[in-house]
């Protein structure tokens, strides 16, 4: 007898048990309806790429976290995608003559990083990105319509006291021209990244000690930080006092100003959205406008969308000029992070039928059509055809967590009926198999299905 090997998955790979995926399949459906309504096209690619494609702009942590997939030969000329923008870099490029801009994709799939696991934190996890990528120019009411998809997403999950941060890095490099650091720019702003986690008090320390910044122009910096307190307007008041003195600086405040007018022309209230001066995304990848977005009761999750303005997608791959704007939500991370902190119910339905029919007679004839009644009605129906007892089908039923059971005996088949019952309440009836349908398709249709996320 050959030896038994213990079933596992491999460190930092995730498989859900059923009740968990039906609610992750939930959050994925919502994110492809709000993308869909906003005008975005579903969009793949290959989980593989040429390593120099995905490599072009690599150096520093992406070439360690890379998995290289050795070739039939023995080489390593190929690796799994570790984001979606890079992906997207190279489609814009290679069919750019193809396109028509501004080219609108949503994408929502697995990427790999060969990064150690720990909590919250996989190898193989699901990202879902929304770009809007256009063709030498591209509106800056593209960047204001991206706050108001992730209030529509995040409100459509549950989700109210949650705070989406804006900022504009062109108004940050401005500034530190202003103090006359613009070649420390880039430094400061990874070190002004990290406020919110270390604190004021370790950031002027990075920028005094590792930047080289003078102490009173890093007191003046986190002055600056912290005159985002208030309102989107107090914090847009207080910036226009240095307008004039730098291009680049009025430049950003333009934008800023005109994505928080746009933000609330697209419906967004005040309180879910504010100025945060302190954002940047610690990345040179971004040159505009940027965000992040807060639960407000759990800020320990961190940002789970996050985004910005790009000037050059595809730099690395052609010489056009394709600006874009995009956001990406951590969609594993996310899900995880909501199901360990109890929001999210994975211990309920573990089927994702409506009626589960089960003939007691020998004949399935009249439970084939009894699911092909349900199907007419738009109706998701399971056919259970086990040689089990009625106790033990119940047993299952109730396992499934399915709202309505159909119940086929010897006296319904003569009858040419069925008996529907409904499990949440209890109540059972005689009736024909398409006025069944009828009623369990209204029924479920004039309840109010619970949100996603139950916020506490």
């Amino acid at each position: 007898m050959s030896e038994i090997i213990t079933p596992r998955t491999v460190s930092g790979f995730v498989e859900l048990l059923p009740g968990a995926q039906l609610q992750f399949e939930r959050m994925k459906k919502t994110l492809e309806r709000v993308y869909e309504s906003f005008g975005f096209l579903p969009f793949d690619t290959p989980v593989m790429e040429p390593s120099e494609i995905l490599l072009a702009k690599g150096g520093g942590e992406t070439d360690k976290q890379i998995y290289s997939v050795s070739n039939a030969n023995g080489g390593s000329d190929y690796a799994m995608r570790f984001d979606l923008t890079v992906p997207l870099a190279r489609y814009v490029a290679q069919h750019y003559g193809e396109l028509a801009f501004p080219f609108r994709r949503y994408h929502i799939g697995r990427v790999y990083r060969g990064e150690r696991p720990q909590r919250g934190r996989f190898r193989e996890f699901y990202q879902a990105d929304i770009d809007v990528v256009g063709d030498g120019e591209l509106d800056v009411i593209n960047d204001a319509e991206m706050p108001a998809i992730i209030y529509k997403i995040f409100t459509e999950w549950g989700l109210t006291r949650f705070r989406i941060r804006i900022n504009n890095r062109k108004l940050l490099t401005g500034f530190y021209e202003i103090l006359g650091l613009g070649d420390k720019a880039a430094e400061i702003m990874r070190a002004a990244d990290k406020l919110e986690k270390i604190g004021a008090d370790k950031v002027r320390g990075i920028l005094v000690d590792d930047a080289g910044v003078p102490s009173d122009k890093a007191d003046e910096i986190l002055a600056f930080m912290a005159s985002s307190s208030g309102s989107a307007d107090d914090t847009l008041k207080a910036l226009e006092s240095r307008r004039g003195i730098n291009a680049l600086y009025d430049e950003g405040l333009s934008e800023l100003s005109a994505v928080v007018d746009g933000v609330r022309a697209f419906g967004v209230p005040d309180e879910n959205f504010l100025i945060d001066l302190t954002i940047s995304r610690g990345l040179d990848y971004y040159t505009g406008t940027v965000y992040e977005t807060q639960l407000i009761d759990y800020p320990e999750i961190g940002s789970p969308c996050s985004g910005g303005r790009y000037d050059n997608l595809a730099s690395h791959y052609t010489k056009q000029k394709l600006p874009g704007v995009g956001i990406s939500v951590g969609l594993s991370r996310l899900f995880w992070a909501l199901c360990d902190m109890g929001l999210v119910d994975t211990d309920g339905r573990k089927s994702g039928c409506d009626v589960l029919i089960m003939p007691m007679v020998d004949s399935p004839k009249s439970a084939i059509e009894a699911a092909n009644a349900m199907h007419a009605a738009g109706l998701k129906a399971q056919l259970y055809f086990e040689k089990k007892k009625f106790k033990a089908k119940m047993n299952y039923a109730n396992r499934l967590g399915v709202p309505f059971v159909v119940i086929i005996g010897e006296d319904e088949e003569a009858a040419g009926e069925v008996s529907l019952k409904d499990m949440r309440s209890g109540e059972q009836q005689r009736i024909n198999a398409a006025d069944a349908a009828k009623f369990v398709r209204d029924t479920l249709d004039g309840e109010t299905v619970p949100p996603l996320i139950i916020e506490k």
